[in-house]
């Protein structure tokens, strides 16, 4: 199991910084899925992030609604999402983490869940709709197995949540870059540049910005500033329109944005 922090304090060193894809289990097939994670990596991608489907996926744009939509209906069971850590974590060393809602975990059961997933080789969980206040049960276990545990900030985040936030994180600080649901758009908000040097000031080691980016541009852009680039959206639909190959050649493609200037 590789610390996402190391990895991502890593690749500023020796580049602009981090790239964090995100693909969701199960689509198109779980075999699929696991492939594609695999040509993220393969093609430049530092860090992965594997989405949990879910039947009310809040924050997910259209692209990623659909794709999670289509693995429910193909019948992803909570235990797959474990298995394709397991099988991918065994191909490459890029550090895997989990992307869930909070209500899956709590019915699976949070320290069960915790132990599959380091069984795994998982490196941890990104919560989106799990505030620091409310995670004390997920702080233990996570303090427990050795899990990263990555907690989201926004732009109309008080400073007061912002250090909050930052405490309570390991590996890094999810800055999500726009007000509103995750898609690709043509220019990430001004507002992401203003977030980061917030979290900066208040101490965030590793701040990394997701919501809207799509191009390799765009991740260098991103890099100016913080120290890690997520993409999803523009990489499910690559993967739904040209299926494993054209993920893997846009993943190529998004990592020449992590090469210093």
């Amino acid at each position: 199991m590789r610390n996402v922090g190391s990895v991502i304090a890593g690749r500023n060193e020796e580049a602009a910084g981090a790239l964090i894809g995100y693909l969701p289990v199960g689509f198109p097939t779980l075999d699929e899925s696991v492939e594609a994670a695999v040509a993220l990596v393969e093609n430049g991608v530092d860090v992965l992030e594997l989405g949990l489907p879910y039947s009310d996926p809040v924050m997910d744009g259209t692209v990623i609604q659909a794709a999670t939509q289509q693995a429910l209906a193909n019948g992803f069971r909570l235990a797959h999402g474990f298995e394709a850590v397991r099988r991918v974590t065994e191909r490459v060393d890029a550090p895997v983490l989990l992307m869930t809602y909070w209500n899956p975990v709590v019915q699976y059961g949070v320290d069960r869940f915790a132990d599959d997933l380091a069984a795994a080789g998982g490196a941890g969980l990104i919560t989106p709709d799990l505030i620091p206040d409310e995670a004390a049960d997920w702080i233990a276990a996570s303090e427990r197995t050795g899990l990263d545990r990555v907690f989201l900030a926004a732009p109309t985040s008080t400073d007061a949540r912002l250090r909050k936030t930052i405490d309570a994180s390991r590996g890094f600080v999810y800055a999500v870059s726009t007000m509103g649901i995750t898609g690709a758009r043509s220019d990430v908000d001004r507002a992401a540049r203003t977030l980061v040097g917030r979290l900066r000031e208040a101490g965030s080691p590793a701040s990394c910005v997701g919501v809207g980016i799509s191009t390799a541009a765009q991740v260098a852009e991103v890099l100016e500033y913080a120290e890690g680039a997520i993409v999803g959206s523009a990489l499910v639909k690559a993967l739904a329109d040209g299926g494993v190959d054209a993920v893997g050649a846009l993943a190529a493609e998004l990592a020449r944005g992590t090469v210093r200037q």
